[in-house]
């Protein structure tokens, strides 16, 4: 990375790190963290467990098929 980017060394391995712990990322943390920032991006909670639920499959790894309610409780327990 840091010779095909202007990056630092020091950058370099900081934005690798970071990219193994997004994908290294439990389901449950996931769904807390995507709901938090939806959350506080002004959507109310049906759509962001519509969203969620949409993006999983999508992930590295996808989880098993959740239901609505499986994420909600992820949330509230």
């Amino acid at each position: 990375m840091v010779r095909s980017t202007a990056l630092p060394r020091g950058e370099a391995v900081r934005v690798v790190l970071d990219v193994l712990a997004y994908f290294d990322e439990k389901t449950e943390i996931y769904v807390r963290r995507r709901h938090r920032e939806l959350q506080s991006g002004g959507l109310a909670n049906t759509e962001i467990f519509e969203r969620i639920a949409a993006e999983l499959p999508h992930r590295a790894v996808a989880p098993p098929e959740l239901s609505l309610r499986q994420l909600r409780r992820m949330i509230y327990g």
